[in-house]
């Protein structure tokens, strides 16, 4: 479940993220772009999340 919402917020973000500098620049909106850049971004979400340790740091004692 953990994956496939990474990739459903990746694609939800990223297509905004697509959406939104296409308007600004005045270009045309391309939906295909932002789901092909949406997997990249997924993936390296997951990789942090995986890198990144889960329990508490300690606390050092002054």
């Amino acid at each position: 479940m953990q994956y496939i919402m990474t990739v459903f917020w990746s694609v939800v973000l990223v297509t905004m993220l697509n959406y939104v500098v296409s308007s600004v620049q005045n270009v045309e909106f391309v939906f295909i772009n932002g789901i092909i850049m949406s997997i990249p971004v997924a993936i390296m979400v997951l990789i942090i999340a995986a890198i990144i340790p889960e329990e508490p740091t300690a606390k050092a004692h002054h």
